[in-house]
């Protein structure tokens, strides 16, 4: 009998006991085909031996040693490598354990921020729905998933949303995507009016929607309107890279292809490849010398920033998405991934879009093409889908909700970077099967 407290206590798991390459397999033998890196996190596959050497001189060398009293070597090269590639602007970078424990941090240095240069009635933010943005009560109560949240809206200071920017479902017939993106982008204006612009710290937004929306990526232009906006008000822009950047869509940050200059950044999951968990909040020089130069004092913290064994990782994953070349050669195998999914389902009378970047794709269901109807969510689309693909030896993200939390279904790609084309073909012929068995 198992005493581990599982995410569903009536799932029945395969026990995985070793990774090579881009598969993962079970205590059987059974080889599954990591078609979504887990939740977009294995950039590097499996058994990489760079990272695990890495991994392995640090530990011999330094275990921990806590920021409360040092710093380390592979903690202040990891944030050099950063900025280094960063946006301008971009200065400093906070260590953390993981996405969620990201963006709290953001949200809270973003409060202080405001607090330090004399503006404390700033104390509201603005996200959109159909967001996600972590599981932490903080990180909950900015993302715009009405599933995730509605048990515990309670007791979560929530923030206030605006419509994504979601062309296969917002976009009107006599409308380009230009305009749909400014008037979408507009919306933020409208909410900060609202609200009153001298009450908001900051906008919250995932450059390429994950989890919660399938690999929506904005529309071109989007940003820009979102930055003169957040410019004219005094608010921050912060941006949530934590499933789409560190070379998922074929940059480093998401961001560059929207030639966007956020004020924070958040990243996780491809930032340690999944070898050790690992996320980090970078900021502009501005926000830390707002810091610096008042209480000198980020109030917050957690035991495990900074921790030198996932630096030292970290390091050998983001040099082999720089220096290795790993991050263009996503781009290019992403243009292979379009290609396939379009060769296999751009006619597939239940899948209305094919959408994302790079290495980061999704698939929306629907019942008619035509209407763009979903399915009816008592059909369980998407948890017969997971079901389905686990048996054909596959892991992919299928996810429900699409639209509104509740109506809709899509499935989200995330391979690691080393996929072969051989392998993605592997994926499509997998997908195919699974989606055919439940439709």
């Amino acid at each position: 009998m198992s005493h581990v407290f599982p995410r569903h206590c009536h799932a029945d798991l395969p026990t995985a006991t070793r990774g090579e390459g881009v598969y993962i397999y079970d205590d059987k033998g059974k080889a599954y085909l990591d078609g979504s890196g887990g939740a977009a996190v294995s950039c590097l596959g499996h058994n990489d031996p760079d990272v695990i050497a890495a991994i392995k001189r640090q530990v011999e060398t330094l275990d921990f040693a806590h920021t409360g009293f040092f710093t380390s070597e592979p903690a202040e090269n990891l944030a050099s490598k950063l900025i280094a590639h960063a946006p301008e602007g971009i200065d400093r970078v906070y260590l953390v354990s993981g996405g969620s424990e990201a963006v709290e941090a953001a949200l809270k240095l973003a409060r202080q921020y405001m607090i330090e240069i004399g503006q404390p009635d700033r104390t509201r933010f603005i996200a959109r729905r159909q967001s996600y943005h972590g599981n932490t009560l903080g990180a909950l109560g900015t993302g715009g998933n009405m599933w995730r949240r509605a048990p515990f809206d309670p007791v979560m200071v929530s923030a206030s949303h605006i419509a994504p920017c979601y062309a296969y479902r917002g976009q009107a017939e006599d409308e380009c995507l230009t305009d749909y993106g400014q008037r979408v982008a507009d919306e933020l204006e409208e909410e900060l009016l609202r609200l009153g612009p001298d009450t908001v710290i900051g906008f919250l937004a995932e450059p390429v929607v994950g989890a919660t929306a399938g690999a929506v990526p904005a529309v071109e232009g989007y940003f820009t309107r979102i930055r003169e906006i957040c410019d004219k008000h005094g608010i921050l822009l912060i941006l949530d890279e934590v499933m789409c950047g560190m070379g998922r869509t074929g940059t480093l940050f998401a961001c560059e292809q929207d030639n966007v200059r956020p004020d924070i950044i958040t990243i996780a999951k491809g930032l340690g490849a999944g070898y050790q968990p690992i996320g980090a909040m970078l900021c502009s020089g501005t926000i830390y010398d707002g810091i610096a130069s008042g209480s000198g004092f980020f109030q917050h913290g957690h035991t495990y920033l900074g921790h030198p064994v996932a630096c030292a990782a970290a390091n050998a994953v983001v040099t082999k998405l720089t220096d290795g070349g790993l991050t263009a050669h996503a781009a290019e195998r992403g243009d292979y991934l379009l290609g396939a999914l379009q060769s296999t389902f751009g006619q597939h009378p239940h899948v209305g879009d094919i959408r994302g970047r790079g290495m980061f794709r999704g698939l929306e269901f629907v019942a008619d093409r035509e209407t763009k109807t979903p399915f009816a969510p008592e059909k369980k689309l998407a948890a017969r889908l997971r079901g389905a693909a686990m048996e054909n030896g596959l892991i992919c993200y299928p996810m429900n909700g699409t639209i509104d939390g509740k109506s809709g279904d899509h499935v989200l790609l995330a391979p690691p970077f080393i996929s072969t084309e051989a392998q993605i073909d592997e994926l499509m012929d997998k997908l195919a099967a699974s989606l055919a068995a439940v439709i």
